[in-house]
């Protein structure tokens, strides 16, 4: 592996939080929300339709892997690993740690991941399509981290 293709790797890792981000503002409470409600609600079931974003967003890394090893692209390939990468944190974070799935990490005293809880909490407070905040996953602000730091103090 090239200094490049690493490159390219942590660059694709990085801007899937701006994509996620956006993707999640714009479409997933836009016109996708048709699958994107069920997560804003409690329905029965391990699945929800929202678990189809995982398949989306699993296309464009699986396109830029296939694409540069089939033309020899390099940079194209460690940019699809990039992007699954990122979809793995997704996974661990989102559904393992946040919502619970699995049964792991449930208590923790570090105030960046207690804050990423926090976080998405404030997010889940609006259950409708319109007018909820905090739409990233990995970015959170340094005043709810901050906000964490003095609750484990107290």
């Amino acid at each position: 592996m090239e200094i490049i293709d690493l490159f390219f790797g942590v660059l694709a890792y990085f801007l899937m939080e701006g994509a996620a981000w956006a993707a999640h503002k714009y479409l997933m409470h836009g016109p996708l929300w048709v699958l994107h409600s069920d997560h804003h609600t409690k329905n029965p079931g391990f699945f929800e339709k929202n678990d189809f974003f995982f398949l989306i967003f699993a296309i464009p890394s699986w396109l830029c892997i296939m694409l540069g090893m089939i033309y020899g692209i390099s940079e194209s390939v460690a940019f699809g690993y990039g992007i699954a990468g990122y979809g793995l944190t997704y996974f661990l974070v989102h559904e393992i740690f946040i919502h619970q799935r699995f049964r792991f990490f449930r208590n923790t005293s570090n105030p960046y991941f207690k804050a990423v809880r926090l976080k998405h909490k404030l997010h889940h407070k609006n259950l409708d399509q319109h007018g909820a905040e905090h739409f990233g996953l990995l970015w959170v602000s340094r005043e709810l981290i901050a906000s964490q730091r003095i609750k484990k103090r107290s």
